[in-house]
């Protein structure tokens, strides 16, 4: 069922079938929590708001958009709620250092354990810089460069005009960049190898 067409897949979710509600929750279940985390700031949070997210989702299947608009309406959903569930905990949480290392834990299959051990550190340096982002730039570069939103659509998203966006991703990716090389310099030089 993994390779179901998504309007397929869509509908047989409309209609009750369990085995599609589990391949949608398959093919969905890491953009969803890579958005919960970034609102959220914590895994444990973050694993608790996508779950939640996907309750919401079960709940009003029968409302979904369609298949082609539906990956731009499933992360306004998931941004939405991240947001609502945001407001019921009262303030924005810091992420600790060591929850963004779970967060990093997503290596690649395949990768021997030197290289995972790389990929994951640099990973949880992008959380740490990511984290350290004004709300709005984290959420145009979260939107636009991790989920692969059009300038449309995170502008609709946002409610800001779509040179708003341009500008603010250009800034973000900068802001972005300085955060990375200053955590990178607070952390010293890597060890030789």
């Amino acid at each position: 069922m993994a390779d179901i067409e998504l309007p397929d897949l869509l509908a047989r979710c409309r209609a009750g079938d369990e085995l599609a509600w589990e391949a949608f929750v398959r093919r969905f279940q890491g953009r969803v929590y890579s958005i919960a985390f970034a609102y959220a700031g914590q895994a444990d949070d973050a694993r608790e708001l996508a779950q939640d997210i996907f309750v919401r989702l079960f709940e009003t299947r029968r409302k979904w958009a369609d298949a082609p608009i539906f990956l731009p309406w499933l992360i306004r959903t998931a941004r939405n709620l991240s947001v609502d569930y945001l407001r019921r905990r009262g303030a924005r949480t810091k992420a600790t250092e060591s929850e963004i290392d779970d967060a990093a834990e997503l290596a690649g299959a395949g990768l021997d354990p030197e290289s995972q051990a790389i990929a994951g550190s640099r990973r949880s340096l992008v959380w740490r810089a990511l984290r350290r982002l004004t709300t709005i730039n984290r959420e145009v570069l979260v939107l636009r460069e991790i989920q692969g939103l059009s300038l449309e659509d995170v502008a609709g998203m946002l409610r800001i005009p779509i040179g708003t966006v341009k500008s603010r991703s250009n800034r973000a990716r900068l802001e972005l960049a300085q955060h990375v090389l200053s955590l990178e310099q607070a952390a010293g030089p890597e060890p030789p190898r």
